[in-house]
């Protein structure tokens, strides 16, 4: 059974820390701790971010979010190995859960329809962990790479993507 904080605090790390900022180029617009307003305009942190009270309060909100959205959708308490839950949670959180689901699935060869079920999950957990975390990865970074492709404005953010993918296989 992996566990939701340490992949939490893997993922924080990689979304930026607890930063308030608005990078160019990116749809999410005005973002803290990786939470996009454009996405998530109704989420409870926001009015603590406009307050002064923020960075006393904020983090159970902030992990109430990532588990609530992101690691409960992936299943994450159901998977075995840590270090898959971990890249699959990260993912999510990168590229949304659907995608994530259906990268994990068509890595363990099942039907990919985005939802991470009991049949993915037999399969996620049969598989050897460091196997499945490298397939994982490069299929991430195809996707990646096919996102530029297909959109060059995006390819400022490649570099950081492929960066991301990496740092789960050490």
């Amino acid at each position: 059974m992996a566990f939701f904080l340490p992949a939490f605090e893997k993922m924080i790390d990689n979304e930026g820390g607890y930063s308030l900022h608005r990078t160019d180029g990116d749809r999410g617009g005005l973002t803290y701790a990786g939470i996009a307003r454009n996405f998530h305009p109704d989420w409870p942190g926001w009015p603590l971010i406009e307050s002064d009270t923020a960075k006393q309060n904020i983090i159970p909100y902030v992990q109430a979010f990532y588990k609530q959205q992101f690691w409960e959708r992936i299943r994450g308490d159901f998977i075995d190995a840590q270090g898959v839950a971990e890249t699959i949670f990260d993912f999510a959180v990168n590229a949304g859960v659907s995608t994530a689901a259906k990268l994990a699935q068509d890595v363990v060869g099942v039907n990919t329809d985005g939802v991470i079920g009991t049949i993915t999950l037999k399969a996620i957990n049969q598989m050897e962990a460091e196997l499945f975390i490298r397939e994982y990865a490069l299929k991430k970074m195809a996707r990646y790479a096919n996102i530029v492709n297909n959109n060059p404005s995006q390819a400022k953010f490649l570099l950081g993507w492929i960066n991301r993918s990496l740092k789960q296989l050490s």
